[in-house]
């Protein structure tokens, strides 16, 4: 899986960075989801099984204020639906086969797909993939188990900031994602949408309307493509 040459070392030192960046997230999310009402070892399972952060993000938090287990199950799960478009994407580029395909499957995230993408050639790609998910998988994992035994030892997260730590996280991983406007128009017109229903509706419903925000943008690429289109035209002298 890790054929490093001088070409592909490169790619591999990128995934390991992204990887202890982004596990150092997990420490937040285990302490938040003990917080929610579940134990060590259901944080930990969570994190091996799921492994996706955003939607673990979203499942604990729709649990911790009051939502019911079928709204954070939805919610958790709009969120994931992401990966199974990144994966068809990333088919065409690590061609796995048998339990790798599986194994692959598991670590396409956010990271590993970005890291992945983000090089020049394929075998740089396939490294950078590999590198990504493993060191993604195994810090992630680790510090959800240290955040899950820090939180139980320490009692409320809130009174430390771990609660203001998880959407800061969120807020990182998803602000380098908004580089067009049309990224930023559909990102403030979902939020808009969930802070006007939040008082209105159960927990966990204003995360399933702001999806539909993004889902029937989505739908609707051509206009979006056509309103970012006009407004750069309107802008040239």
């Amino acid at each position: 899986m890790f054929p490093l040459t001088p070409e592909t070392r490169p790619a591999a030192r990128q995934g390991l960075a992204v990887g202890f960046a982004t596990g150092l997230y997990g420490l937040s999310f285990g302490a938040l989801a003990v917080a929610a009402g579940l134990n060590v070892w259901q944080a930990v399972a969570l994190s091996a099984l799921l492994f996706s952060g955003g939607s673990q993000f979203a499942l604990i938090g729709v649990l911790a204020s009051g939502g019911s287990g079928a709204a954070a199950v939805a919610a958790s799960t709009l969120l994931g639906l992401r990966n199974g478009f990144y994966g068809v994407q990333m088919a065409r580029v690590l061609r796995p086969r048998g339990v790798t395909r599986a194994v692959a499957a598991q670590l396409t995230i956010d990271e590993s797909t970005a890291v992945a993408l983000a090089q020049a050639e394929p075998a740089q790609q396939r490294v950078g993939f590999w590198a990504t998910g493993w060191s993604v998988y195994v810090f992630w994992n680790a510090m959800t188990l240290a955040g899950a035994l820090l939180g139980n030892a320490l009692g409320d997260p809130k009174a430390w900031g771990l609660d203001a730590a998880a959407s800061g996280a969120f807020m990182a991983l998803l602000w380098p994602r908004l580089a067009s406007r049309a990224a930023r128009r559909i990102a403030v017109g979902a939020a808009a949408v969930a802070l006007l229903a939040t008082p209105w509706v159960p927990p966990g419903v204003p995360i399933l309307l702001a999806a539909l925000v993004a889902v029937l943008a989505g739908a609707r690429p051509n206009w979006v493509a056509g309103r970012e289109a006009a407004a750069l035209q309107e802008r040239r002298p």
